[in-house]
């Protein structure tokens, strides 16, 4: 799978373009939509970025004089040990509504030789970003809870309405910490800008820090598990395999909430993935007689991946944090598997790029539902 990166600069705006047609891959023989039978480039910084020592690991850390902006080493890395406060002034602060937490061991030891903690916060657009270590004795709700609202009263940004995160192991601490704040936890893979920033700390931050410790495996190992069956409301009627152009499918998310009532988004000019305007983008479209409150019952699930699994002839659906449903199954003819085969082909060559509709008929245009969907590997911490 290709390694993806943020993009320090935004695509410039494309110039709009007719609407196109989701066009289907040649269908599948007789197949209908059934249930089954018995997942870089530096992170840019800003002049309003602060850099704060990490008191809270003063002395169980290795110590290093208080990190600033003159403190960067001329290939632009700043002090390993310093945890990081922004908020860029230019955005609306009252606009940011959810976060993307992240709450866990890093591959670090303290000078008492055990691992530190490290909260990391920010926002879809990195618009927030924040860091700040802990030593592993003080990890608990409480710690969480009042390291949110810190990251409120240094920011001057309010509260978040939600704030999803990836590890199920800290979902205990995670959702008593937000329900004492009144925000909403979500378990949740769609942190797409916190595992990749996560990726991009590992190689810049934490491999250069005097504590890390080189082949550690990651503390809290991420579910991948076995398939459930899928729910009765969930299911459609019929399903197909479909494509769209990049410059369609950009053209569809740059209006996104005017087009969709109901699916999920994502933002390509961070991503900064290099695919031409021409690329083909796989997609699953869906079917369905009662399309609205599929569509609806769908966008409750934080929709994450869909896959084949050509050696059961079936497609999986990840939600969630490792929740995976068993979505259709299809008969394993050697002309379905070629053609799943070639829907996981073009799903690799568009960088893990790819999307799911929802739509009333197959043969229209129009979507109920769209979540524009990216695989990602795990986070190497």
């Amino acid at each position: 799978m290709a390694t993806l990166s943020f993009n320090t600069s935004k695509f410039r705006t494309q110039t709009p373009k007719p609407n196109k047609p989701i066009s289907a891959f040649p269908p599948f023989p007789h197949i209908t939509y059934k249930a089954p039978q018995t997942p870089l480039k530096t992170l840019k910084t800003h002049p309003r970025t602060t850099f704060l020592y990490p008191k809270s690991v003063s002395e169980r850390s290795v110590s290093s004089p208080e990190a600033t902006e003159d403190d960067a080493s001329d290939d632009g890395v700043y002090d390993p040990t310093a945890e990081l406060s922004y908020f860029d002034l230019e955005v609306d602060p009252m606009s940011i509504t959810e976060w993307e937490l992240d709450f866990s061991s890093r591959p670090i030891l303290d000078m008492r030789g055990k691992k530190i903690w490290e909260l990391v916060v920010c926002d879809s657009s990195l618009s927030l970003q924040y860091t700040k270590y802990f030593p592993n004795n003080v990890i608990n709700s409480i710690t969480l809870k009042e390291a949110i609202a810190s990251v409120s009263d240094q920011l001057g940004v309010p509260l978040p309405d939600k704030i999803r995160y990836f590890r199920s192991q800290m979902q205990t601490i995670i959702t008593k910490a937000c329900k004492e704040l009144s925000i909403k936890p979500i378990p949740s893979k769609r942190c797409v800008s916190l595992l990749l920033w996560l990726e991009e700390r590992y190689e810049t931050i934490y491999t250069r820090h005097p504590g890390f410790q080189k082949g550690s495996k990651p503390f809290l190992a991420l579910d991948d598990p076995f398939p459930r069956a899928l729910p009765e409301n969930l299911f459609g009627d019929r399903w197909a395999f479909v494509q769209l152009p990049y410059s369609a499918v950009r053209e569809e998310i740059s209006s996104f909430n005017e087009k969709f009532a109901f699916g999920a988004s994502l933002d390509l000019d961070l991503l900064g993935l290099e695919i031409d305007d021409n690329t083909l983008i796989p997609g699953l479209a869906v079917e369905s007689s009662r399309a609205m409150p599929l569509a609806a019952w769908m966008n409750g699930l934080e929709v994450c991946t869909v896959e084949t699994d050509t050696a059961r002839g079936r497609l999986l659906l990840s939600v969630g944090i490792s929740t995976r449903y068993t979505y259709a199954t299809y008969q394993k003819t050697p002309v379905a598997t070629q053609e799943a085969e070639a829907w996981e082909a073009a799903k690799k060559a568009s960088r893990g790029l790819h999307f799911l509709a929802i739509q009333e008929d197959l043969d229209g245009e129009d979507c109920i539902g769209y979540w524009l969907l990216l695989d990602l590997p795990p986070p190497p911490v």
